[in-house]
């Protein structure tokens, strides 16, 4: 038998994902690829960059509006950020993640994510409003984001 590495566990033991929240949401591409969108640098002190999405981050994008709760989104060329409010429906946030990602990798053909996603709970309005603007920050520090690659 392999020993594999001990993943340490992402989610918050003891806290009911099913029930009403709200999360900040990060999944990465496999690899970290740059294939769902793009973002031209540069100039970016004189204008907030536009992000570019390409075939697979339109897709993405598509799919993105159809999970109930999305408030705020931003599609990055190699992961994206969301914020989701659920209500108390049954699925826990954990399986919107995992129907979202393979519902949009059958959709392209090949598997795209990375294992898992980064989750944050936001508790207050003021934690809302800290990654609700770092979402919108976010294309225009591209280059200094720490996932950021070219």
């Amino acid at each position: 038998m392999t020993n594999l590495p001990n993943r340490k566990p992402n989610r918050l033991k003891g806290y009911d994902y099913a029930g009403n929240g709200t999360y900040f949401i990060t999944i990465c591409t496999r690899d970290r690829k740059c294939i769902l969108s793009r973002i031209p640098v540069g100039n970016a002190a004189l204008s907030v960059p536009k992000i570019e999405l390409t075939a697979i981050g339109k897709i993405v994008e598509e799919h993105l509006r159809l999970i109930p709760g999305i408030d705020k989104y931003v599609i990055m060329p190699n992961h994206i950020h969301l914020i989701v409010i659920k209500s108390k429906t049954g699925k826990n946030i954990s399986e919107d993640i995992r129907a979202l990602k393979s519902v949009v990798s059958r959709a392209v053909g090949r598997p795209i994510w990375q294992k898992s996603f980064y989750d944050h709970i936001i508790r207050d309005e003021e934690d809302y409003l800290t990654k609700a603007e770092y979402i919108e920050n976010n294309p225009s520090k591209w280059i200094e984001d720490e996932l950021y690659s070219f």
